[in-house]
């Protein structure tokens, strides 16, 4: 099976009027379809430029990408982004935030707004459809966020730290909750976090960069023994958790 995403030897540079910044180095790592994988490193490492370079923010300077073996330029399947915070309208109600993508590429198909329906009723927002953005909960709006993401039936979804906005319980709760819901949709997804546990209890594997200019320093994948249902909140009890949490805190600061 081809992979979903593949990146080789992607490097970046920031130009200014005074100084040229290498932000990535040499960058080279593959995601298979439906994998989870997750991205950390030292701040300012390139985890967010990566990111940018893959949602076609940022150009694509040196290197190559691939998006099941089509050339990323070429390529016809849409990547989905989720941002560190909601981004909904505040005008507008959940079920207009939840469709704005289909509205902006002016889609005309009513399967895609029944997919709409049927995500907000399956996570738990179908009450919630005519209400708008202040009446809702941080957690809750994340949930119209990745709603909004997967009515586009993205192939590959970008998470840029989507939980660093909320307060620690409501962040574990979340994070759990999103990543049953991107492991239900079996969506390809790549995150970039800088919280070890959110990266061990979501991720098949952990790719550690190092201090800028960011390179792959190490990938490490996470097999972690459920007693019951996998899930990030059960993984954050299984015996092999800290142990790999011992394992990233090491590469990180080696």
């Amino acid at each position: 099976m081809p992979s979903a995403l593949s990146l080789n030897h992607i490097t970046y540079t920031y130009h200014s009027i005074s100084k040229e910044t290498k932000a990535l180095s040499d960058i080279s790592f593959e995601i298979e379809q439906g994998e989870f994988v997750a991205i950390v490193g030292p701040s300012g490492c390139g985890k967010s430029t990566l990111l940018h370079i893959l949602a076609g923010l940022l150009p694509l300077q040196s290197g190559s990408i691939k998006i099941n073996e089509t050339p990323f330029e070429k390529s016809p399947e849409y990547i989905g982004y989720m941002l560190q915070t909601d981004q909904l309208l505040p005008w507008k109600t959940i079920y207009e935030n939840a469709t704005l993508g289909l509205h902006i590429q002016k889609e005309k198909h009513p399967e895609a707004f029944q997919r709409a329906d049927y995500l907000l009723s399956l996570y738990g927002l179908e009450d919630f459809r005519n209400a708008y953005p202040k009446q809702l909960s941080g957690g809750m709006r994340q949930r119209v966020a990745l709603i909004r993401t997967l009515v586009l039936s993205p192939k590959i979804l970008l998470l840029d730290e989507p939980f660093s906005a909320l307060d620690y319980q409501t962040r574990l709760q979340v994070s759990n909750d999103i990543g049953q819901i991107i492991r239900k949709e079996h969506k390809t997804a790549l995150l970039v976090t800088h919280d070890l546990s959110e990266a061990i209890s979501m991720a098949h594997r952990v790719i550690v960069l190092s201090k800028r200019p960011g390179t792959v320093k190490t990938i490490v994948p996470i097999q972690l023994t459920y007693t019951g249902e996998s899930s990030p909140a059960a993984a954050r009890k299984t015996a092999e958790f800290k142990d790999y949490f011992d394992i990233l805190w090491r590469a990180l600061n080696d």
